[in-house]
């Protein structure tokens, strides 16, 4: 039995991951959970899986949430804030930390994870984003291994598992999401309602509009460069409209794998959880006589040019990275709020990198400076927007 600590048990991979383990209960259990402020699904969460410590982010939730233990004599350590997370981060217990708090929010958690030579499930992007070459080499120097959840990621984990050096091309393919054929005055004038129906996965809400924009890909291509250690130039991006296929490797004799399997979150996150075995699911299953096409694209750079933004962030330097994601960040922020139309996301994004130096990032404070600084820019240009 594997103990597992879920940072950001709340959210879409932390509730879909207690999915995994609900149905597995004899292989896993649950240490620690942790949540920003929603503790009503918190509670049910201790109620069903027994943690030992749970940790919330938010002060009055915490204080609260102490009150409703201690009335309903609940035998749970609850914890607050940062303290809390660097605790269960390193949870001795812990065979696995599963880091899925959304934003750069769970950067130092995955990192102290990482120090202290935890094998991590990593869901949290921004981790490998906005601190990659620190958290490699942290990683390499305290022998921890990083188990990729997203489900690209895990599809080229799967595909190059014992066959590394031989890589040529990562492969990652991308829905479209909801906008794939929308114009770009059509974009112009998108909703938040249409933005937030992705065609096929159920992912929370900043990650949809990641993948509405393409973003996300860009953010993932970030996150393949320094989980596999390949450059840029060797990783390419199609448009998959069907999800089917998770993404692919191309080696060096020309042959390619490809991981394939339904758009269901909960198989990449069990991979995560019981490898280097496979275990029983009970999933719906690929049909492969009802699959009438599986088609490829090359995505459109003129409708969504995050894509290219990303890029040029990996190419031009790790505090590039930074901004990028800071800014996308805010963008997503404003967008979710209402505050802007759907195109200005790019349009601060670019204006917030076109405005920064780049500099060295060194250490995790160089990386949360630099972080600061996009918030703040990105703030600044809507404002005199």
């Amino acid at each position: 039995m594997k103990s597992i600590v879920i940072l950001g048990s709340t959210g879409s991979i932390g509730t879909q991951t207690l999915d995994v383990i609900r149905n597995s209960k004899r292989d896993f259990n649950v240490c620690a959970l942790t949540t920003n402020s929603n503790i009503d699904i918190l509670y049910n969460q201790v109620l069903e899986f027994e943690p030992e410590v749970v940790v919330i982010n938010d002060y009055e939730k915490y204080k609260e949430f102490k009150t409703i233990i201690a009335s309903n004599n609940k035998k749970v350590n609850v914890m607050y804030g940062e303290e809390g997370l660097s605790y269960v981060a390193t949870y001795e217990k812990a065979d696995i930390i599963l880091s899925s708090i959304v934003g750069i929010a769970g950067l130092k958690p995955t990192y102290m994870a990482i120090e202290k030579g935890k094998t991590v499930a990593l869901a949290n992007k921004e981790t490998l984003v906005t601190a990659g070459r620190i958290i490699s080499e942290k990683a390499k120097e305290k022998n921890a291994f990083i188990i990729p959840v997203d489900s690209e990621h895990s599809a080229i984990f799967q595909c190059i598992d014992g066959h590394r050096d031989f890589v040529s091309r990562l492969i990652l393919t991308a829905s479209g999401g909801p906008f794939r054929k929308k114009s770009i005055e059509e974009l112009k004038n998108v909703s938040l309602e249409d933005a937030l129906r992705h065609p096929n996965w159920n992912m929370g809400k900043k990650v949809t509009i990641d993948s509405a924009t393409m973003m996300n890909k860009g953010l993932e291509v970030i996150e393949a460069r320094w989980l596999f250690d390949i450059s840029p130039d060797n990783i390419d991006v199609c448009i998959h409209p069907e999800s089917i296929i998770h993404s692919m490797v191309e080696f060096v004799d020309g042959v390619v794998l490809a991981q394939l399997g339904i758009p269901d979150m909960r198989i990449p996150i069990k991979y995560s959880l019981t490898y280097p075995e496979r275990t029983v699911t009970h999933y719906n299953r690929l049909d492969f006589t009802k699959i009438k096409s599986i088609s490829f694209e090359e995505p459109d750079i003129s409708r969504f040019p995050c894509l290219n933004l990303a890029y040029d962030a990996l190419k031009d330097g790790d505090s590039s990275c930074i901004v990028l994601n800071g800014a996308n960040e805010v963008a997503v922020n404003l967008f979710l709020e209402e505050k802007i139309a759907f195109t200005d996301i790019y349009d601060i994004v670019a204006d917030t990198l076109e405005k920064h130096v780049r500099t060295n990032i060194n250490c995790l404070e160089d990386v949360f400076c630099t972080d600061e600084w996009a918030r703040n820019m990105a703030l600044e240009l809507h404002r005199k927007r």
